[in-house]
C-alpha cells in the first residue's frame, strides 16, 4: 500500500524510512479481521479526533469509494466526538467538585 499523500516527501528525502512506514501503513490498512470500510471509518474518526482536516477530507473520500454512506461516516464522527469530548467533560467536572483544593 502506498504512502499517504502527506508522507510522500519521505520517498525522496528518506527512502529507507519511507519504505518502513509504507509497511506499517500496509499492515494497518490491509483488510484482515476488519474490512477496508471499517478500517477507513476508524481512521476517519481518529483523524477527526486529532483535528486533521486534510486527513478527514482524504479518508472520507476513500471511505465513500469503498461504499461508506454518509450515515456511516456521520456515525463514525459521532464516536470520535464521544471518545474525545468526554475527556473535556471529565476535566470540566473539576470546576464543580466541592471541598477539593478550595
Amino acid at each position: 500500500m502506498a504512502l499517504p499523500p502527506f508522507l510522500k516527501f519521505l520517498e525522496s528525502n528518506d527512502p529507507d524510512f519511507g519504505q518502513a512506514i509504507e509497511q506499517v501503513v500496509s499492515s494497518a490498512m490491509t483488510p484482515g479481521a476488519l474490512d477496508q470500510k471499517t478500517k477507513l471509518l476508524i481512521a476517519l474518526a481518529l483523524d477527526a479526533a486529532h483535528g486533521s482536516v486534510p486527513g478527514v477530507t482524504s479518508v472520507a473520500k476513500q471511505a465513500r469509494s469503498v461504499g461508506a454512506s454518509d450515515a456511516e461516516i456521520a456515525e463514525a464522527l459521532r464516536l470520535a466526538y464521544f471518545a474525545s469530548g468526554n475527556s473535556i467533560l471529565l476535566a470540566s467536572s473539576a470546576a464543580f467538585r466541592k471541598g477539593e483544593g478550595s
